[in-house]
């Protein structure tokens, strides 16, 4: 069974001008070769960018993701036919924003969606909180709770009005 013989990591030893590179090969022997100093801070200059670029594409993927969902969808739709809840925003215009990746409020399985998005209006802005689970025989997603809760301490139940068309408000 043949060995690669560049297998091992590789240790940089760096002087002023010039740096050497020292890979231990598999037989127990030393190979070096000289990298310049400028060389290697090039080649992390590009990995930087490189993963940065990765990072940043990564996210805005997931977040395109979020926004393209049923269940971010129904509950935007909720949340604009909602008029009290749109007046005590002062929207339009309505704005919403990148729900917060790291956050623990946003939970999504195969059953069940728990997301926190972030709205603002032109008078004041807040989060409306919302759960929605998955149909098991249709696969459709629909909206259990869709609540929004303005900075202020005010919440508005998008959901719990079956009296009144649209939406039920709640101080």
């Amino acid at each position: 069974m043949p060995v690669d013989k560049w297998s091992a990591p590789a240790t940089v030893v760096t002087g002023c001008k010039r740096s050497r590179v020292v890979l231990k090969l598999a037989q127990g022997k030393e190979a070096t070769m000289r990298v310049s100093t400028s060389h290697l801070q090039q080649l992390a200059i590009f990995t930087t960018v490189l993963t940065g670029g990765g990072v940043g594409t990564m996210y805005y993927l997931m977040q395109k993701k979020f926004v393209e969902s049923d269940y971010h969808r129904l509950a935007t739709q909720k949340l604009k036919a909602c008029p009290v809840a749109m007046e005590r925003l002062g929207a339009p215009p309505l704005t919403i924003h990148n729900i917060h990746l790291t956050d623990r409020d946003n939970r999504v399985d195969q059953s069940t969606a728990q997301i926190k998005i972030p709205v603002t209006g032109s008078r004041t802005g807040g989060y409306l909180y919302t759960c929605s689970t998955r149909d098991r025989d249709t696969n459709r997603w629909s909206l259990k709770q869709a609540v929004l809760k303005l900075k202020e301490g005010q919440t508005v139940d998008l959901l719990s009005a079956p009296a009144a068309p649209s939406c039920d408000a709640e101080l």
